[in-house]
């Protein structure tokens, strides 16, 4: 960030504060032993220059935030102890029947754009059939609460203020198709049922949600959520790997930018993809779908 834009945002969040103090500006000013006249040229939107170390510092101690968050360092409000183990975290219940941290997440987001790499297909086009196969083996109660999620993150894409980018590897939809790696003893009829719901939706969401296929031996990536500027979470399996800082957030948003720009298949394409690939449901792996593609 430059400079600017760093005072921007402060004045942005200096407001915020003021807002949930419940105080008027002057009494702001004086609980903090501020001028008013100081205040209020921190508040002006000519103003180009930041208040003294000891005012920021002051600032946040008395509203219990952080220096980094009053600075737009972070999407987090913390204090600045607090932040130091805040600006990447581990988050557990991935996967579990709550994961109460994505549907918070999520709901946190509302109103932002979404960019999501799935690890395989995305969520909220899976089948039912297709997630008690993949998540069959976790105890009776994950595939439920992985349907039901599916179901919110479908029914919330569907909404026409919702903004979702999904971004996978072109090869793990045609390993699917084919029935490979983890799909090998999914039955065919399913997996050619999940790509003809596919094509529906990929028609039906547009373009709401836009999903892209990038060739996997030129580009890679963690499944991973960004949810608008609020935080990243990566998904490592049985837990999140969480960034909330400004930075993190911005390099790993470029890194889903990339893969947006290596895409092979665009989205207005997918659907026209998808029918050619339901050839290979049946086929034997020769690769030339993949071939085909890129």
């Amino acid at each position: 960030m430059d400079k600017l834009e760093t005072v921007e945002i402060f004045r942005e969040r200096l407001m915020e504060v003021i807002r949930r103090s419940g105080q008027t500006r002057s009494a702001f000013a004086e609980r903090l032993g501020l001028d008013r006249s100081t205040l209020s040229q921190l508040m002006s939107g000519e103003n180009v220059r930041l208040p003294r170390a000891d005012t920021i510092v002051a600032i946040a101690a008395s509203e219990q935030v952080s220096v980094d968050w009053l600075l737009g360092l972070s999407q987090e409000g913390q204090l600045g102890t607090e932040m130091v183990s805040q600006a990447a975290e581990i988050a557990p219940g991935a996967g579990t029947p709550a994961d109460a941290c994505l549907q918070r997440w999520h709901a946190e987001a509302a109103g932002y754009k979404i960019r999501y790499v799935p690890s395989n297909l995305p969520d909220l086009m899976k089948l039912e059939e297709v997630i008690r196969f993949e998540f069959g083996t976790q105890g009776a109660a994950i595939p439920e609460a992985r349907r039901d999620m599916a179901e919110k993150r479908l029914a919330y894409s569907r909404r026409p203020e919702t903004d979702m980018e999904a971004c996978s590897s072109l090869q793990s939809v045609v390993a699917f198709a084919r029935g490979e790696s983890i799909w090998h003893d999914l039955p065919a009829e399913i997996r050619r049922e999940q790509i003809e719901w596919m094509i529906q939706l990929s028609d039906e969401l547009y373009p709401t949600f836009r999903w892209f296929l990038f060739d996997g031996l030129r580009s890679y990536s963690v499944p991973m959520t960004i949810f608008g500027p609020q935080r990243v979470a990566l998904y490592t399996g049985p837990t999140y790997l969480v960034f909330n800082s400004t930075e993190h957030i911005r390099e790993l948003t470029r890194q889903f930018d990339n893969l947006i720009r290596a895409a092979v298949i665009q989205p207005p394409d997918i659907g026209g993809f998808l029918t050619e690939l339901l050839e290979d449901v049946t086929a034997a792996p020769t690769g030339a779908s993949v071939k085909a593609a890129i």
